[in-house]
């Protein structure tokens, strides 16, 4: 059975907040709710919640601004609701940190499933007495989930971190998005591949010498991605 968490939904309209808590206490969860970007910063901070469901269009403070303040103070797991359909947006969020979407109007049973896919995911290591991946350019301690390039601290969110060790335990192996999904995300993720890609494209803004060409997390077109950085 998946492990009881603490989740805070913001949302403005407060059916869908209900409807939510609803399910998630269902599961056995403790729920949090707050309906505008201000009150959700509060109870983030006063609780530290481990999954966030966050709308995007909220009073006082939007979703992605509550978003980045989150950022700052954890790596809580963070699903946004979104009623925009164009897949810029949703982007726009991941980017900033957002681990995953769902689209308005969207089935409290998926979301619910959602949450609990996050919760049964194992840490993405390999097994074995390694605890420390050395290469080149970067080091990644597999027990404090840390990564370092050239010796300085790279800051990565937890499913970042999953997503960069998930590769670099397969050096020069191609893997495809649909591993990548279910080796990361959960075999019974709901959402679209494209999330591997925005997430590919943030790990690289930080461990790459250059985003544009880059040298480590390498794309193999039509397939997924593959790790290259040479061991040191």
């Amino acid at each position: 059975m998946a492990a009881m968490a603490t989740v805070l939904v913001v949302d403005d309209e407060e059916a869908i907040r209900n409807v939510v808590e609803a399910y998630l206490k269902a599961e056995g969860h403790s729920v949090l709710l707050a309906a505008d970007g201000p009150e959700a910063l509060t109870l983030f901070r006063r609780h530290l919640p481990d999954i966030v469901i966050l709308d995007i269009m909220l009073p006082g403070l939007d979703g992605l601004e509550v978003l980045q303040q989150i950022r700052r103070l954890s790596n809580a797991y963070v699903l946004l609701l979104t009623a925009k359909s164009d897949e810029v947006d949703r982007v726009i969020g991941l980017t900033v940190g957002a681990d995953d979407y769902i689209t308005k109007p969207f089935s409290p049973r998926e979301l619910a499933a959602r949450v609990k896919v996050v919760l049964r995911r194992g840490r993405a290591t390999s097994p074995g007495e390694v605890q420390v991946l050395s290469f080149r350019t970067l080091e990644i301690d597999l027990q404090r989930h840390e990564v370092k390039r050239y010796g300085q601290p790279v800051d990565l969110t937890s499913l970042e971190f999953k997503l960069l060790v998930t590769l670099a335990i397969h050096p020069g192996a191609v893997l495809s998005r649909e591993q990548l999904l279910e080796r990361v995300w959960g075999y019974d993720y709901g959402g679209e591949d494209r999330v591997v890609d925005v997430h590919v494209g943030h790990i690289r803004q930080k461990v790459e010498d250059d985003p544009a060409d880059p040298q480590i997390i390498c794309t193999v077109r039509g397939v997924g991605y593959k790790f290259v950085d040479e061991r040191s």
